[in-house]
C-alpha cells in the first residue's frame, strides 16, 4: 500500500467511525478520489455520493469499509501509535522515577 493509500484509508476510517460514514471531500484531492473509486470497484470500500437533500457540513459522500479495510486500518493505526510513542517528547512518571 502506498503512502497516499495509507493516508486515505486512515482518513476514511476516521470518517466511518466519527462521522457515521460521511466524507467531507474538501479534504480529498484528485488522487484520493481515484483511489477511492478503485477501492469501490474492488470492494475494499464502498464509496459514493449522499443524496442532495441529505448533504450537510459533515460531507457530501459516504464510505463503508470492508472487513479487510478495517483490518488494514487497524494495523496502520497500531503502527502509527508505536512510531509516535517512540518519538514522544515526555516521560511518564514511572519512567522518571525509574531513572532516579
Amino acid at each position: 500500500m502506498s503512502d497516499d493509500e495509507k493516508s486515505l484509508l486512515l482518513f476514511l476510517e476516521t470518517r466511518a467511525v466519527d462521522y457515521d460514514g460521511r466524507v467531507k471531500t474538501a479534504h480529498m484531492n484528485k488522487e484520493d478520489f481515484e483511489i477511492a473509486e478503485r477501492w469501490n470497484k474492488d470492494g475494499f470500500v464502498q464509496f459514493g455520493r449522499i443524496r442532495a437533500s441529505d448533504i450537510n457540513n459533515d460531507g457530501s459522500h459516504w464510505v463503508r469499509l470492508s472487513d479487510q479495510a478495517w483490518i488494514s486500518a487497524h494495523s496502520l493505526r497500531q503502527e502509527r501509535g508505536k512510531r509516535r510513542w517512540d518519538k514522544r517528547r515526555y516521560q511518564t512518571t514511572a519512567e522518571k522515577q525509574a531513572s532516579q
